[in-house]
């Protein structure tokens, strides 16, 4: 059964600031690039994890606890540097790696959820998880070819207003949460399939 949007168990609350200084388009991805080196080293352990994972629920038909919570903390550090590189916030944010579901290394602008499933996992739908996600894989390739765009105007915007758009900024974060169902899906976390809807409820 397919979950409602409002009950899948990865969630992405963001709370827009009123205003962005104009100065930071310019330089924000420059000081975020620590973050991106950071994250590029946890995204090849969590896809490295996510191959053991795969074997382990196969054999075992549960999830370590262990691999989940690093997997949540990889999404949650994926979120933040996104958001402060995409200039959608000023808060610098935490090197930090607390390995569990929920957020509370940063809760002032941005709070993510994960409900790992850990137990009685469904193994048909986990040997087959690349294939089933590819439909999504495909939406996702044509939402971020609309985000690199969405993000050029956004640029202009804050340089000039100091403020995104809203409209432009919903939509850059409900490819967020897209791209997080998505993942959380594809990294074995759930079971449950993502919905094909861009603006969910949180």
């Amino acid at each position: 059964m397919q979950p409602t949007p409002s009950s899948y168990p990865a969630t992405l609350s963001y709370d827009p600031p009123e205003r962005i200084a104009n100065w930071r388009p310019l330089v924000q991805w420059l000081l975020a690039i620590p973050h991106w080196v950071v994250l590029y080293v946890l995204r090849t352990v969590a896809e490295v994890l996510a191959i053991i994972s795969w074997f382990i629920i196969l054999f075992t038909g549960r999830l370590p606890g262990g691999i989940a919570n690093f997997q949540a903390m990889y999404l949650r550090y994926q979120a933040r540097t996104v958001t402060y590189g995409g200039f959608l916030r000023e808060e610098y944010p935490p090197f930090a790696f607390t390995t569990s579901s929920a957020d509370p290394d940063d809760v002032a602008r941005l709070r993510v959820d994960i409900r790992p499933e850990l137990e009685n996992r469904n193994r048909l739908t986990v040997a087959f998880r690349l294939i089933l996600a590819i439909p999504h894989a495909v939406v996702l390739v044509v939402l971020w070819v609309a985000s690199f765009v969405v993000f050029v105007i956004g640029f202009f915007a804050v340089l000039f207003t100091g403020r995104w758009p809203e409209g432009l900024r919903n939509f850059v974060v409900n490819v967020m949460r897209y791209q997080l169902r998505f993942e959380t899906y594809l990294s074995l976390l759930v079971d449950a399939y993502p919905p094909f809807v861009l603006n969910l409820p949180e």
